[in-house]
């Protein structure tokens, strides 16, 4: 087996097809190619990330959350390349788009269930493919890696309400005080927590960068179209910045005041 054979590279490298005469047109494909397969690998972390915390097993879910983190930097540098693509350049292939958007990336939407934005509204943008809404579907009922982080503190002794503990997970976490006493103990207390002070704060990395990916979206999309609408008809920035004040683990941030 030789190398290209191994990596499929034929496939690949084969898998760019520009439909307009626009130089830029190779950048954007590429772009969001790439992209996709680095969400691919994120999703592959997340899940074993959330089957490590269900068993307790720590010190492995650290380094794939690690992992995770270094592949959102990964996608994070992905919009340095397409921010050189100016608005006269992207003009030239824009309408060949169509409907097409980002807003489709199914991937996208399964590593936000995976961390706990549990927006159902988004699974109809697949409605035309029921498998993809099935995976979906899967993961908005299957608990978050945060859900089962706080499982995870209430099988460490930890005094998490019972409504918490037995709650709907296909919805998104909203803080709760009896959460946010727990993190406070074991920010307090280190020493005597490390393992769930070291898994918070792998958690914090996580929404660090996803933070940093969301914002950098919103900068790329506004330096090349403006405030114009998006392909997939939404409002273009002004959806984007909605979501920079989606909160994923709200008790980790608000420790820090407490504190």
């Amino acid at each position: 087996m030789s190398y290209s054979d191994y990596l499929e590279l034929d496939k690949i490298l084969n898998a760019q097809h520009p439909i307009s005469t626009a130089h830029d047109e190779t950048l954007f494909i590429i772009q969001h190619q790439t992209s996709e397969l680095w969400m691919k690998l994120a999703i592959h972390e997340l899940n074993a990330a959330c089957r490590l915390v269900a068993a307790d097993d720590l010190q492995p879910a650290f380094k794939v959350l690690s992992r995770v983190s270094r592949i959102l930097e990964q996608l994070n540098l992905a919009w340095d390349v397409l921010r050189t693509m100016t608005p006269s350049e992207y003009t030239q292939f824009r309408g060949s788009l169509g409907q097409s958007s980002g807003l489709q990336s199914w991937q996208y939407r399964m590593i936000e269930f995976l961390v706990g934005n549990k927006n159902a509204a988004v699974i109809h943008h697949h409605a035309h493919d029921h498998a993809v809404m099935d995976r979906l579907e899967a993961a908005r009922q299957a608990p978050s890696i945060y859900d089962l982080t706080i499982l995870l503190l209430s099988r460490r002794g930890f005094q998490v309400d019972r409504a918490v503990i037995e709650r709907d997970v296909s919805v998104s976490h909203v803080s709760n005080d009896s959460v946010s006493a727990a993190w406070s103990k074991i920010y307090r207390e280190p020493a005597r927590f490390w393992e769930l002070y070291e898994l918070a704060e792998k958690l914090v990395d996580l929404e660090d960068y996803f933070r940093r990916w969301r914002f950098n979206h919103v900068t790329t999309v506004e330096r090349v179209i403006g405030f114009k609408r998006g392909t997939g008809g939404t409002s273009g920035v002004s959806y984007l910045r909605k979501m920079l004040d989606v909160v994923l683990f709200p008790e980790l941030w608000q420790v820090r005041t407490a504190l």
